[in-house]
């Protein structure tokens, strides 16, 4: 392979799922910070919102101290359902109510238990304690008290689940109707996914709109409209400092294939856009600088929702469109091969990529499985992620000049992890911020300063390789 060299035309290809954007940010900031040139910003899932806002000037947003990974609305993403939440408070509060009567044995075993320990110590306080817990106890064993207390309560929870319950199954069905019929089991109505993906959508679709809005005031537009007003923003500034050509991988499962949104000038836009064997390009790519564009922030919003934890996100073409009007569901997957195989459409031919999941290489290297379900879903999203990574470097190197390759040696957070994560490895608690800066570190010792730093020296002596992978790549 042939050394770096900031002529060639550079992609920044970003994968991963969930916080796993906050490594996204600490490396754009490095690269930014040393003045690498990017030509080409590529993602999928969190690192499709993280190159849209890269590609309009906006990544500042990412690492600033009220930033989207630095502030602290980032606990908020990828919480449980409202239906799980409500669900799990309830139980709560029937198992509560039911064994109360064990609590209050409980109770009354330490507590004579003490008063036994005082009286031995020859003190009063050990029959003070019995008579006034004796009391205490009659009062509460009386007949108003738990006795009664207890089926209330137990109903009233009962109450509010069913009711819960209720209200949630019409509304959920009610609000997929209006949009696309679905069948199946009215319980999948009632729970749904566990995960929500919402407030992930809300947040970059949020950042999104005050780069387009700017200055100016006004309330939060309609996703198609503020599609339309980011791809006219990209397209009008193309070739302006900060502004770079952007490409977007997602998955549709209803056509079954990925969908490729894409901004490029010319000529690239064009050999991008042109028929290929075996594919057709109408029903899988769309032209951001053309009729694609109203759905730009659909393909952001829709990267956002991994599969099976979430529900998909609903997207609705247009009726002159090649889908003609229908409602799919759109979601994310791990798809690097995918993701480089557009890159190189896009004339791309030296790849920097990005990715959160640490490589393991090396045997005595496995820790205790998460049973949480949130850990559960993190942990295959990872194992899929670095699996289809290795698979796609194999074929990068037949489509790039030259590929390099940011990870992390070690990461103890998960896709889910979104207030942190405890780390065995180095026994305390980890938060999303170090992240970003573990990022940045990372960026400068895998990448800018043997990569970068040496090609002003070495540009004109042949190498062996053009490629520095992190351990175990």
């Amino acid at each position: 392979m042939p050394a770096y060299s900031p002529e060639r035309r550079t992609a920044l290809v970003l994968c991963g799922t969930g916080v796993h954007g906050a490594y996204h940010a600490g490396v754009l900031r490095a690269l930014q910070e040393a003045g690498v040139k990017i030509d080409v910003l590529a993602g999928h899932g969190v690192g499709a919102g993280t190159a849209a806002l890269a590609a309009v000037d906006g990544a500042a947003r990412l690492w600033e101290r009220d930033g989207l990974w630095s502030g602290a609305g980032v606990s908020s993403l990828y919480g449980w359902t409202r239906p799980v939440r409500l669900t799990g408070w309830l139980t709560v509060a029937l198992l509560a109510a039911v064994l109360s009567p064990t609590i209050v044995l409980a109770v009354s075993a330490v507590v004579y238990a003490l008063a036994f320990l005082l009286g031995m110590a020859g003190t009063a306080w050990g029959t003070s304690l019995t008579v006034a817990y004796s009391a205490l106890l009659e009062r509460a064993l009386s007949g108003g008290g738990l006795p009664t207390a207890i089926p209330r309560l137990v109903m009233l929870a009962a109450a509010v689940l069913i009711g819960a319950v209720a209200w949630t199954a019409a509304v959920a069905r009610w609000g997929s109707s209006r949009r696309r019929r679905m069948r199946g089991g009215w319980w999948w109505h009632v729970i749904g996914a566990p995960v929500d993906a919402t407030a992930a959508r809300r947040v970059f679709a949020g950042a999104i709109e005050q780069i387009v809005r700017g200055g100016a005031a006004g309330g939060q537009s309609a996703q198609h409209g503020l599609g339309r007003r980011y791809a006219d923003l990209l397209l009008d500034n193309l070739g302006q400092p900060g502004f770079r050509e952007l490409v977007m991988v997602t998955t549709d499962l209803d056509a079954r294939r990925d969908v490729v949104a894409a901004l490029l000038r010319e000529p690239y836009r064009h050999e991008f856009l042109a028929p290929r064997a075996g594919r057709d390009r109408q029903a899988e790519v769309l032209d951001l600088a053309g009729q694609g564009r109203d759905h730009a922030v659909d393909v952001v919003t829709a990267a956002l929702t991994p599969a099976v934890g979430c529900d998909p996100q609903l997207v609705t073409f247009a009726a002159d469109s090649f889908w003609r009007g229908e409602t799919h569901r759109w979601c994310d997957r791990p798809s690097a091969a995918r993701l480089l195989e557009e890159v190189a459409a896009s004339g791309a031919s030296q790849a920097i990529i990005v990715s959160a999941v640490a490589p393991v290489g090396k045997p005595h290297r496995i820790t205790a499985p998460r049973l949480d379900l949130r850990g559960r879903l993190a942990e295959h999203i990872a194992a899929g992620e670095s699996a289809g990574l290795r698979d796609a470097l194999e074929m990068a190197r037949l489509r790039f000049d030259s590929v390099y390759v940011i990870c992390p040696a070690h990461n103890p957070l998960g896709a889910f992890d979104v207030g942190g994560a405890y780390d065995d490895a180095s026994d305390r608690w980890q938060q999303v911020s170090e992240l970003v800066d573990r990022a940045y570190e990372d960026a400068y010792r895998q990448f800018i300063e043997p990569v970068v730093g040496a090609s002003g020296e070495h540009l004109a002596r042949p190498l062996t390789t053009g490629r520095t992978d992190a351990p175990g790549l």
